[in-house]
């Protein structure tokens, strides 16, 4: 990779430097999510033909037909989520593990869950190797939670329902929150901030947003 503008290699400060900037001109501006993203080197997480694209603002192609989102959608989602020190989150669509990666540095526990056992196995190994020893991966229909480890004080959705599903609603604490993408289809879709109240739910509308769509049951592989 080379620096914009010039034939020298990228330097790592450099392209740090551009990865948080990027956040920033994109509205990602709390500085604990910042500092839990710089951690995070996404490039561990993208494999083969895209591995040098891991450091620009797009969503990538990796196994199964899934994807990483961009960095500015996590950045934002995370944001969203407003996660405490002492959170225990559930993330439902592990996909690469990024985004639990970065989870992992703001909540004191992370508990990811995937159809895909394949995803779940390669994001095992990557946790692993980061020495990520707060983070459960669980292979299961993410769209029904994982009611055995409910309730949640936050719950992050990774791909979009055509409402937020009730099995997640159920299993948020009160006062905790719920960053999901909703839409019937891959070209209009809401990130929705959902807020558990003592009587119900408050919903919050964020930005468009574009992700795979929510399945039900268990992956092939």
């Amino acid at each position: 990779m080379t620096a914009a503008g010039g034939d020298q290699p990228e330097t790592v400060a450099e392209r740090k430097m551009r990865f948080l900037f990027g956040l920033r001109s994109k509205g990602v501006t709390d500085a604990r999510v910042l500092t839990a993203m710089e951690r995070v080197d996404r490039g561990l997480f993208v494999r083969g033909h895209f591995a040098e694209r891991a450091y620009d603002d797009m969503p990538l192609p990796i196994a199964c037909g899934q994807t990483i989102s961009q960095p500015s959608v996590v950045g934002l989602m995370t944001q969203a989520l407003s996660v405490e020190p002492r959170d225990t989150v559930l993330e439902v669509g592990t996909g690469s593990g990024y985004q639990a990666a970065i989870l992992s540095h703001l909540a004191r526990r992370v508990y990811t869950v995937d159809r895909h056992k394949r995803l779940v196995r390669e994001a095992q190994g990557v946790f692993q190797e980061l020495g990520l020893v707060n983070i459960t991966a669980f292979s299961a229909d993410g769209s029904f939670g994982l009611p055995d480890q409910a309730p949640f004080d936050r719950i992050i959705v990774t791909a979009a329902a055509e409402d937020p599903p009730g099995p997640l609603l159920a299993q948020l604490k009160i006062g905790g929150i719920m960053v999901v993408p909703v839409g019937q289809s891959d070209t209009v879709q809401s990130l929705i901030k959902v807020t558990r109240g003592q009587t119900g739910y408050d919903y919050e509308e964020l930005r468009p947003v574009r992700f795979v769509p929510l399945v039900e049951g268990m992956g092939t592989e």
